[in-house]
């Protein structure tokens, strides 16, 4: 990469050198209408595709053991289309791969197309799947495959979409500006469990069994289309446009960020693991799992559309906790506001199952009591993110953290959870394993740097400066 001659302005609350072309978000003169553009295109495109993902979880929770892996008994079935979850995860280090090299090589906005495109491709074909009953064992290894890309793309789009975000903030608004596409999760999760439940109730039983669940995966074919044009109207990332006017990308950034900066991928995959674990108690669908499905099928034989909408309810509440999480971060800092998270999420998941037992009117507690927890740490993590990675290999850094981090906590906490339950026959063991993931995870936030406000443009890497850089002291109340 060139170095630029360097000159001193402010940025992030003080001097930092940069060239005398250098625009950085904070200072770059993007329009409010374009703002806007991208803050939809982010929102709008995210959830679609959490949606996709979430709605092949509770899927799986619901009716894939019976419709693919019924040969393998009663229980046994359940755990394996539980464990098809996971597979996707064990995807997403390589999605996030490579759209983070194309990311940090040609732009952020063709990989949220891709990606965006991937996964509605994906979901799309899972409706049309036929079952163990008509095809036999092709029928599970079709929708593994399916998964698989589901992954890939999941690992991809979280990248992309929260630099966009950040890296298009005004001063001193990276944590609010960063928490719009976190909104696209628990919108997803909304929109998955409100087309749950209208299915339900549209085709009850054996309806839903035979063909009900299949109308939400085709249903993503219209949003896919929604989308795309939604995504194809936003403005490329600004530090990437600057990037790419004075030629400083990487040619190579994986194995820069793998050589350079491996221990902080490592530290902010951890930031991730008790957010994930925890939340794909219901992203996952295990709760709505285990709440619906009859008692001779292992669960409390709850009406599942009344599951689901108290899921739906709970995913708002999330969505509230992000958007507060985000703006309070740009006031106290991305750390502060985590551990504050985690200490909720703590709280919510040691009487979680005991709200369960009592009806759906506790499952509704216990969700959203997991939401609050569930937004302060979701809503900073893309601006703690875009500031923890130098601009040449943000991309990868971020895709790459955020992946590992899914794959050690979510990726088979659905499985993990049953598995425990049926070797112990207790759901206390599961809330065990959950206070691990949030001790591993605090235990991240703690060691991972905290700096809001650092100059995200390429001249203050090439400064030499990103590495020592520390924030402004905060100015003393009266």
């Amino acid at each position: 990469m060139s170095a630029t001659t360097s000159l001193s302005v402010r940025c992030g609350g003080r001097a930092a050198p940069v060239g005398p072309s250098a625009r950085t978000p904070d200072h770059f003169e993007v329009s409010p209408t374009e703002r806007r553009r991208v803050i939809g295109a982010t929102i709008v495109g995210t959830t679609i595709e959490w949606y996709d993902f979430f709605i092949y979880a509770f899927a799986a929770n619901l009716v894939f053991g019976t419709l693919f892996f019924e040969p393998a008994g009663e229980g046994l079935k359940h755990v394996l289309a539980l464990l098809t979850i996971g597979l996707s995860f064990l995807f997403r280090p390589f999605g996030a791969f490579l759209t983070g090299h194309f990311g940090d090589k040609i732009g952020r906005r063709p990989m949220l197309v891709i990606t965006l495109l991937l996964m509605g491709v994906a979901t799309t074909c899972v409706g049309l799947l036929p079952t163990h009953a008509t095809i036999g064992i092709a029928a599970p290894i079709m929708l593994m495959f399916l998964r698989v890309l589901q992954g890939m793309a999941a690992g991809g789009e979280w990248g992309g979409a929260a630099l966009m975000s950040v890296e298009h903030a005004g001063p001193g608004q990276r944590g609010r500006f960063g928490m719009y596409p976190q909104l696209g999760v628990p919108a997803g999760m909304l929109l998955a469990s409100g087309a749950l439940a209208l299915m339900t109730t549209i085709a009850p039983g054996d309806a839903f069994l035979s063909w009900g669940w299949r109308v939400p995966f085709l249903a993503s074919f219209l949003l896919i289309a929604v989308g795309m044009y939604i995504r194809s109207q936003g403005s490329e990332s600004p530090v990437f446009e600057h990037m790419r006017e004075t030629a400083q990308r990487e040619t190579q950034p994986i194995a820069v960020l793998m050589k350079s900066h491996w221990k902080l991928v490592l530290t902010a995959a951890l930031v991730f693991v008790g957010n994930n674990a925890v939340g794909y108690m219901v992203t996952g669908g295990f709760v709505q799992g285990l709440a619906s499905r009859p008692p001779s099928d292992g669960g409390l034989g709850y009406n599942p559309t009344h599951v689901q909408l108290a899921v739906l309810v709970a995913a708002v509440v999330w969505m509230v906790f992000t958007f507060i999480a985000g703006i309070l971060s740009d006031r106290i800092g991305r750390r502060p506001t985590y551990l504050i998270g985690y200490a909720l999420l703590a709280a919510a998941v040691i009487p979680l199952f005991l709200f369960v037992d009592m009806g759906v009117i506790g499952v509704l507690i216990g969700c959203c009591l997991l939401s609050v927890g569930l937004g302060f740490t979701y809503g900073p993590q893309s601006a703690w993110y875009a500031e923890t990675f130098p601009a040449s290999v943000r991309f990868s850094g971020v895709s790459i953290s955020y992946a590992i981090g899914a794959v050690l906590g979510g990726a088979f906490a659905p499985s993990i959870a049953q598995t425990l339950l049926q070797q112990t026959g207790t759901t206390w063991a599961i809330v065990g394993y959950l206070l691990v993931t949030i001790a591993v995870a605090t235990t991240g936030a703690l060691l991972l740097r905290d700096r809001p406000g650092i100059p995200l443009g390429a001249e203050f890497e090439e400064s030499g400066e990103w590495e020592t850089w520390k924030p402004a002291p905060r100015p003393a109340t009266a």
